[in-house]
């Protein structure tokens, strides 16, 4: 198994989590029907995903795909940014791009019923650490007249696969000059999760 590949369920739901906008692409609807959506992940008690729930306008040409065949291909992107060889403290040392990513093959169920359900959830959690949340009553009738536009639905995971390549396979001293010089705090810190143990000292 490669280094990049040994994850557990919480660096796949904390990447959802942070990352929630992803390409949802129908398998058997070829590329055209690629788009970006956001989705909540749901965990069982183990922290695996089990659901992610979205909604789409009515008008997504995913939605006629989707409903002749429900396979759906949804990519996660992660922090991401090259890695020069002046980061790493050696012109010898050949350029690299370090990048998180969830890939997640799924059968999609919609739900024509479940708008409220859906885009509470959504609302919930990107309001959540605002100053002032907003909420769903807040937008008054406008709601309910654009509600019938969008569909909701559920994505039931059936093959959950991800690549966390954070430099695992670097030495430590190459590894501790990449972090000194990554300013994108993100993938500073995300580098620093897949590099813990080696950098206890």
């Amino acid at each position: 198994m490669s280094l990049f590949t040994q994850y557990d369920a919480n660096d796949v739901a904390d990447l959802i989590s942070e990352y929630p906008l992803a390409w949802v692409t129908a398998i058997g609807g070829g590329a055209e029907t690629a788009s970006l959506l956001p989705l909540i992940a749901r965990l069982d008690d183990a922290g695996q995903v089990i659901r992610l729930i979205g909604h789409m306008s009515r008008r997504n040409a995913l939605l006629p795909a989707l409903t002749a065949d429900p396979r759906a291909l949804i990519l996660f992107h992660g922090p991401h940014g090259y890695v020069s060889p002046n980061a790493a403290g050696s012109r010898t040392w050949l350029p690299t791009w370090n990048f998180a990513q969830v890939r997640i093959e799924a059968e999609i169920n919609f739900e024509p019923d479940g708008a409220d359900s859906a885009l509470a959830a959504l609302v919930d959690f990107a309001e959540t650490g605002q100053d002032n949340p907003w909420t769903i009553d807040e937008a008054g009738p406008r709601y309910e007249k654009l509600k019938p536009l969008i569909i909701a639905f559920s994505a039931m995971p059936t093959r959950v696969e991800a690549v966390f390549k954070l430099a695992q396979d670097e030495k430590p001293d190459v590894l501790r000059s990449i972090l000194a010089n990554t300013t994108d705090e993100a993938l500073l810190r995300w580098t620093r999760r897949f590099n813990a143990d080696r950098l206890t000292d």
